[in-house]
């Protein structure tokens, strides 16, 4: 899990992912759409990628990806982001993490 939150601080957004699943690529690219540069950790594609899918899972994901973080904290999976979305908060979690400038 230690790997896991490291690389989710290392930018003001970072996204795990699956090259295969449709949610990741939804998600990436709402987070595109405010003009943020997420850095996209694609687990199918990492050798040490099922033990981050299983750190993800211990960290509360009900499935592993997406795992998305904002500003060094996990925010969730797409079910959160979507939520985040729908009630305007998305945007200023951008913000405050400078992931994003007005």
């Amino acid at each position: 899990m230690d790997m896991v939150m490291k690389l989710g601080a290392e930018s003001p957004v970072v996204i795990f992912s699956k090259t295969s699943c449709c949610m990741s690529h939804s998600i990436e690219t709402l987070i595109r759409g405010f003009g943020a540069n997420p850095t996209v950790y694609e687990l199918d594609k990492l050798p040490n990628g099922r033990q981050m899918e299983n750190a993800l899972i211990e960290l509360g994901c009900q499935l592993s990806v997406p795992a998305v973080f904002i500003g060094k904290d996990f925010v969730g999976g797409s079910n959160e982001i979507m939520s985040l979305n729908v009630r305007g908060e998305l945007k200023q979690l951008l913000l405050r993490a400078n992931a994003i400038w007005i």
